[in-house]
């Protein structure tokens, strides 16, 4: 275990195949298939140790874990060794009665009813045959390496008559903050309103206090605002990984959080540390003006509070994506920032909220039922996009056949997104920036996206402003000059008779062989085969295409129109909203529906999920 003085020295999509049309931004972390023998804290052997176990987890009786971090007013020096004031000390040193409440009647826990039905509710949670017996099975699943925070946390029911005795606001359970529950057990940790001052750094002894959560009505997120700073304190640095490994590991895992629910996380090294939404460290044993002391290797490697700081085990034996074996540092930040932003442990194998660590074979992501909690509390992404379009190419197979396959690509202030449809989200990894994926259009990204695709013609144009360029999908570029001769850019007048530039967005219809452009509140038809603006065009937006709904109509400034392979249909987006335009099957089924009519409205992110923004910081993923 490192001394004070080692630990300061230490501050130095779809029916069609789909395919990924560039590199992936960055590789996902899977380096934790094994984790070594020899990393190994106390075990749980006995009933004892185990009901030790349950109590601090909270099986036997909801912990307050919020309260345990403030419980005295003095806050203590990392460098400082006080008395034990963590729960596991409380339980090894009382006499008749534990921190649980549970009195020492018997020498056998298994005796008591408190322990069994604790342990049978451990059993449950952790998908095992639930006998109420301390048995082999359970003695493992106790001993894996886990989250410290514990697993059933106290609810508001159980702390408002105190809180109220005291004088102070009442708590908030999970239900009452977040309305989500999973698997019917799970209960959101009961926060006070008081202002307290944290225990954590000694450069934080002075600062001002931080700002608890208010009590308030279902769905309250943990933070009101939207971009949240972090930093790896320096008194706290890991002394396994170096200071740009550890830094890249955390932008990496706050990264992940950003591109499921509508935060971003921006690592901040120059602002007061007061001011920094979360902080991250590293220690062991007593650490860091912690009430909690560190198990040593093997058992409970970090621990977080709601809305404040992560602390890592430094006898652990953490590794950076795809290094070697050991404890993920990834897995485990990703897992302590969701606890951060006010999640509770899931029960459910394939959550990363899960109390457990598990190794596996493959990269891990965030689950689904993870970003339903995530955004349960924070919502979903929302925004508006400068164009929408499915890329579709031929490829060669390596048997030598010729395939043709599409991506659907979401554009944004520069930034894409490739969406995999069969998936329904977004790429991990995205939004890359433009110049990555499409190299010579604007670095600010386009108008519009057109794919003139007949028997005869397979031709990709971008507009921007007055401009438009040709594209060479085979050679992955922008033409300077096509086989006719023509250099590019060119103005938008020039390359299409009577079309006037800029224009908000386009798409090509494959079922008339026009490019349909729009501008304001009017729509330009213009005919590829006679190379002409079509007769009796321009036509006002609502003319063109109708609301099948009175009034539900987009009016016109288009932010994107989107001829969709997976959906056959076409899409008109403005702001948050999109239409869909009613196609020749709508029209069989009800003939009443006009021609391009509109349905009404929905919104974008109830039908394309998780296009989220990425914080500058989080984007530059360089070590």
């Amino acid at each position: 275990m490192l001394t004070s003085i080692q630990l300061i020295a230490l501050i130095l999509l779809t029916d069609i195949d789909s395919v990924v049309a560039e590199k992936i931004f960055h590789s996902r972390d899977h380096s934790d298939v094994e984790v070594p023998a020899s990393q190994q804290a106390e075990l749980i052997t006995d009933k004892v140790t185990a009901q030790q176990f349950l109590s601090k987890y909270g099986f036997i009786k909801p912990v307050n874990w919020e309260e345990i971090q403030f419980e005295n007013e003095e806050a203590i020096p990392y460098n400082d060794n006080p008395a034990p004031g963590d729960i596991m000390s409380v339980i090894q040193e009382s006499g008749s009665v534990s921190r649980a409440g549970i009195k020492d009647e018997s020498d056998d826990p298994a005796e008591s009813p408190e322990f069994v039905s604790a342990l049978k509710e451990f059993q449950r949670m952790s998908g095992l045959s639930v006998t109420g017996v301390f048995d082999d099975a359970t003695r493992a699943a106790m001993n894996e390496p886990r989250c410290g925070v514990p697993d059933k946390e106290a609810t508001a029911k159980s702390t408002n008559a105190q809180n109220s005795s005291n004088g102070t606001a009442g708590n908030v359970t999970a239900s009452e903050a977040a309305n989500f529950t999973v698997n019917g057990t799970r209960d959101r940790p009961a926060y006070t309103a008081v202002s307290r001052e944290k225990r954590h750094l000694k450069t934080l002894l002075l600062a001002g206090r931080r700002r608890k959560r208010e009590a308030g009505g279902p769905g309250q997120m943990a933070f009101s605002k939207k971009v949240l700073k972090w930093r790896l304190i320096g008194e706290g640095y890991s002394s396994q990984l170096s200071i740009d490994d550890q830094r890249y590991i955390f932008r990496l895992a706050f990264r992940m959080w950003s591109e499921v629910c509508p935060l971003e996380f921006e690592e901040d090294t120059r602002s007061p540390l007061a001011e920094i939404d979360i902080r991250l460290g590293f220690g062991t044993g007593r650490h860091l003006g912690c009430t909690q002391r560190f198990d040593g290797a093997g058992r409970e490697f970090a621990h977080a509070w709601f809305q404040g700081d992560i602390h890592f085990d430094d006898d652990e034996h953490f590794t950076a994506p795809n290094t070697g074996n050991g404890i993920s540092l990834l897995k485990v930040a990703v897992h302590e920032i969701g606890h951060v932003l006010g999640l509770t442990h899931i029960h459910r194998a394939s959550s990363i909220m899960q109390p457990s660590y598990l190794p596996q074979d493959t990269g891990f992501e965030i689950d689904w039922l993870d970003r339903k909690a995530i955004q349960q509390l924070y919502g979903s992404c929302k925004g508006r996009f400068n164009t929408v379009f499915d890329w579709v190419r031929k490829e060669r197979t390596p048997y030598g056949e010729v395939v043709i396959r599409f991506n659907t690509y979401f554009m944004r202030d520069g930034w894409y997104w490739l969406y995999e449809n069969r998936n329904n989200r977004t790429r991990y990894g995205d939004p890359v920036a433009v110049q990555v994926g499409w190299h010579g259009i604007p670095t600010d990204g386009v108008d519009a996206y057109v794919h003139v695709w007949t028997w005869s013609t397979d031709t990709v144009y971008f507009f921007k402003g007055t401009q438009y360029w040709r594209y060479d999908s085979e050679n992955d570029r922008v033409y300077t000059e096509d086989s006719e001769g023509r250099r590019y850019p060119r103005l938008i007048s020039e390359g299409f008779p009577g079309i006037p530039g800029p224009v908000d967005t386009a798409f090509f219809d494959r079922r008339d062989s026009h490019i349909y452009f729009f501008k304001g509140s009017d729509v330009y038809a213009f005919d590829v085969n006679a190379n002409a603006r079509a007769r009796g065009y321009p036509k006002k937006l609502a003319e063109a295409f109708p609301a099948v709904v009175p009034n539900d109509h987009p009016g016109g400034h288009l932010d994107a129109a989107y001829f969709s392979y997976t959906h056959n249909a076409v899409f008109l987006l403005k702001d948050t909203r999109f239409w869909r335009v009613v196609s020749s099957k709508d029209r069989l089924l009800r003939p009443s529906l006009p021609h391009n009519g509109l349905l009404p409205h929905q919104e974008v992110h109830q039908q394309w999920f998780d296009i989220c923004n990425v914080h500058a910081t989080a984007l530059k993923m360089s070590g």
